[in-house]
């Protein structure tokens, strides 16, 4: 499996990374991430652009310093920042 830094990404992917580049940057292959999103033990949602599914590197960045949560509790997180 390749690993996928932010350096390594165009400018327009640093807001948002593809499925593939989020289980990269999180050393999952991308079975396991989907195994683990289907499961709601990835919190951030993806982001739909038509048939495009992204996920906001901000986001995952912030799941990752907050230690992973799962998505129910990432939601309520998200929610008391707001």
């Amino acid at each position: 499996m390749s690993r996928v830094s932010p350096t390594t990404l165009a400018p327009l992917e640093l807001l948002a990374v593809s499925a593939e580049q989020a289980a990269a940057l999180l050393g999952l292959s991308r079975s396991a991430f989907f195994k683990q999103a289907d499961a709601g033990r990835i919190g951030p949602l993806p982001i739909r652009f038509g048939k495009s599914v992204r996920y906001s590197l901000a986001e995952l960045k912030s799941w990752a310093a907050a230690g992973c949560p799962t998505r129910d509790r990432w939601q309520i997180m998200r929610k008391g920042e707001s």
